[in-house]
């Protein structure tokens, strides 16, 4: 059965309801119970580890028996195992829910398959529903989940000839202030923020996500990497979260530790040498180019080096958006391959 006008608006607000949830080690869920008739009977998002999954938080709002027969909107395909609580795929099954319309598949091994579980047990299961907006609100999750590490946004600012700075090294500022602003209001969505020390030592950047002058309530963790030490007195070490060094090149290592202290999401714009090692180890899950209405000319391209020795060995992309901002234009990537390898 398809989905209808009315899972549909319910579907957005479960959405809507995954974002009050904390970014973490587990997923930012929403889910709203809906009555045979539509109407909207309980809503309910998962508030971090060892709490109610979503599912289970709206339904826990009901009284015994008002599940019976209801349709219940689920930003992510129902649990099918125990951890810190139950299976919330038994948890549907034991309310009376007739009805199961979810946005995306949950790719754990352990996690995966409850809604096989509830086929089984004659509900009706919907996948896919608004499945690209869900996508972006976990986005850091799934890849942590199906690649353990981090989702990394790789994102660099460019002239129109594909320029990072003028010739004597100057780059501030290649784009315009509307541009400048999306940049930090996505820095605030990631969980950390990487660079390397060139950059450090030659910007001194602050690291931190600000609307106007004030900083916003989510901060990412300042990441460092590189084998040159950093300033005493550099501005990013007055961050309001702890900034992490790494005196290595190895960019997997880099990731792998980040993923074991919970980092889900990272932004990477730490000039044009540590974005090329990124796209050239094939660490790029998306990538963010800012693109100016100015040329520069010159050397400071804004890629270096990323292993493309002919057009056949090209990093591919699919753009998922050209947005524009003020008088520059932002481009919205993947690569190409993820599609087909279900990792987009």
């Amino acid at each position: 059965m398809a989905v209808n006008e009315t899972e549909r608006r319910a579907m957005s607000r479960a959405l809507e309801l995954a974002t009050l949830g904390p970014r973490g080690v587990n997923p930012q869920v929403g889910a709203v119970i809906l009555s045979p008739d539509g109407t909207v009977l309980a809503e309910g998002w998962h508030q971090g580890a060892g709490t109610p999954h979503a599912e289970v938080d709206a339904l826990s709002k009901l009284a015994p028996g008002a599940a019976r027969g209801a349709t219940a909107v689920v930003t992510l395909e129902p649990c099918n195992h125990t951890g810190r609580t139950g299976p919330c795929a038994v948890a549907l099954l034991e309310a009376g829910i007739d009805r199961v319309v979810y946005a995306l598949d949950d790719p754990g091994a352990v996690s995966g398959g409850g809604a096989d579980r509830l086929r089984a047990a004659g509900v009706s299961v919907e996948a896919g529903e608004q499945a690209d907006v869900a996508q972006r609100i976990i986005g850091g999750w799934l890849t942590a989940q199906r690649l353990g590490r981090p989702h990394v946004t790789v994102k660099w600012a460019q002239s129109l000839d594909g320029r990072a700075a003028a010739s004597d090294g100057t780059s501030q500022w290649i784009t315009g202030p509307d541009a400048r602003a999306d940049v930090h209001r996505r820095r605030a969505a990631a969980d950390a923020i990487v660079v390397g020390t060139g950059t450090v030592l030659a910007d001194d950047p602050s690291l931190t996500a600000r609307d106007g002058d004030t900083l916003f309530a989510d901060q990412p963790v300042p990441v460092v990497i590189g084998s040159r030490a950093t300033p005493d007195d550099a501005v990013m070490r007055r961050h309001p979260k702890t900034p992490l060094f790494y005196d290595t090149h190895d960019l997997h290592t880099v990731l792998t530790d980040l993923h074991s202290r919970g980092i889900q999401s990272v932004f990477v714009e730490g000039g044009p040498t540590l974005a090329s090692a990124f796209i050239a180890q094939g660490l790029a899950d998306r990538v963010l180019a800012y693109i100016a209405p100015v040329l520069l000319g010159g050397s400071k391209l804004a890629l270096t080096d990323i292993g493309v020795a002919s057009i056949a060995a090209a990093h591919r992309l699919t753009v998922d958006e050209w947005l524009p901002l003020g008088a520059d234009l932002l481009a919205i990537a993947h690569p190409a391959a993820d599609l087909e390898e279900g990792v987009a």
